[in-house]
Parts: C-alpha cells; sequence; structure tokens
C-alpha cells in the first residue's frame, strides 16, 4: 500500500503546540512549525480540541464517536470532489467516525459563495444533501450552478438566504478560524485533513482513509514514528 502522507503526530504536537503564539500574530507559521515538544502541551491539546470542535462548522457526530475526522476543502477544487465519495462511504461505514468540515475557500468569489451557502444550509438540515451536491457540480462554479445544486438538495432558497442573513456573523466567524487555523498547520492548499492528531496535507483513498482512522485509534497522541 502507498505511503500514507501523514505528518507525524510529533510534529503535528510542535505545529499546535506553537498555534497560541500564532493565533496571537506572535510568530508566522514557519516559526510555529519549529518548535520541538514531543509530548502535546496543554495550548497544543486545546488548540487541536477548537479545530474539532466547532458549533458554527457543519459536523456529523454519531453518539460514541472515538476519532475525529477535520476536512479543510474548497467546493471548486478538483482533489477535494475526488476525496468526497471516499469520505462519504468512510462515515457510513464506519459509525465511530466524527467528521468536520472547514470550508476553506481558496478559489475565489464563487469558491466563497458556496462555502457560504453550504454552511447555511445547516440551519435547515441540508448540509450532507447541498455538500453532495456542490462536491457533484463539473467544473467552475458560479452563482447559477450553486442555485442549481441547491434545487438539487432540496434546499429552500428563501429560507437559505434568510439564515446567511441571520447567521452572518456566524459564517463570518467560522470562515475567518477556518483560514486561521488553516495557517497554523501549515496548509498549502485543499484537501487537507486532521484525522485525530494527524495531519494529511493532500487527498487519499478510501483506504488511506481507513489506516489514518486505525492509527489515530491505536495512537491518539499522535507518538507513532512515520
Amino acid at each position: 500500500m502507498k505511503k500514507l502522507p501523514i505528518v507525524a503526530g510529533i510534529g503535528m504536537a510542535s505545529l499546535l503546540a506553537g498555534a497560541v503564539a500564532l493565533w496571537s500574530g506572535e510568530v508566522d507559521p514557519a516559526q510555529a512549525r519549529q518548535s520541538s515538544s514531543d509530548t502535546p502541551s496543554a495550548d497544543a491539546l486545546r488548540i487541536r480540541s477548537q479545530i474539532q470542535n466547532d458549533s458554527a462548522a457543519p459536523t456529523i457526530a454519531p453518539q460514541g464517536y472515538d476519532v475525529t475526522v477535520v476536512v479543510f476543502a474548497d467546493y471548486q477544487c478538483p482533489f477535494c470532489r475526488k476525496l468526497h465519495p471516499s469520505l462519504e462511504a468512510l462515515v457510513k461505514e464506519d459509525p465511530t467516525v466524527k467528521l468536520v468540515f472547514r470550508d476553506w475557500p481558496v478559489f475565489g468569489t464563487a469558491s466563497t459563495e458556496a462555502a457560504r451557502a453550504a454552511i447555511a444550509s445547516k440551519w435547515q438540515g441540508k448540509h450532507a444533501a447541498l455538500n453532495d451536491a456542490l462536491m457533484k457540480t463539473t467544473g467552475k462554479l458560479s452563482s447559477a450552478s450553486i442555485r442549481s445544486a441547491a434545487d438539487k438538495a432540496g434546499v429552500d432558497w428563501a429560507k437559505l438566504q434568510a439564515d446567511l442573513t441571520a447567521h452572518k456573523a456566524e459564517i463570518d466567524g467560522v470562515l475567518d478560524r477556518n483560514s486561521r487555523y488553516a495557517a497554523m498547520l501549515g496548509l498549502q492548499g485543499t484537501p487537507a485533513m486532521l484525522i485525530g492528531p494527524y495531519l494529511i496535507p493532500g487527498g487519499v483513498d478510501l483506504g488511506g482513509l481507513r489506516e489514518a482512522v486505525s492509527l489515530a485509534r491505536r495512537d491518539p497522541n499522535g507518538t507513532a514514528s512515520q
């Protein structure tokens, strides 16, 4: 099996250990990554928890989950679209995986519009359907194709517009946090995943996701060597 492009858990702890200073603007991402703690500090664990838990971020959280998968994605990213069915299959076959969607629109205005619509759709219980429809849209997105995806997903368009307005501060806030977390993790683009304490800066197939989840279960503190 092809070796997973995982940033070792020790490196993950180092990244997160520098995150508090980075968040405050005291250091840049490169400096944060030079931190050298082998054991996750309390601050590192707190930041990791914040990345994994956010009431504004769309989330699939089954009862009794034991591994959290955080995915940073853009609806216009071809590799995110390729990863999408594998993530869906993982959640379907493994009822103890929590999936957190961290929209990181890096491909321009249409990506931001799609991300905002997807986040807003959670207030009418349609995030899964709209996420799927947007990921299955081919080519570049536009306002028209986003509306078409919403129609396919059964989204109430009028309610979506109302929720975009009513929850603007929450949506703005989570998109800002997603961008900050991406910087903390040193991400260069989408997709990227944080699986337990392990960072995968790129897409993998279903087998790779299973392997990463299994590693996170065996080593929740991220101390396994890679």
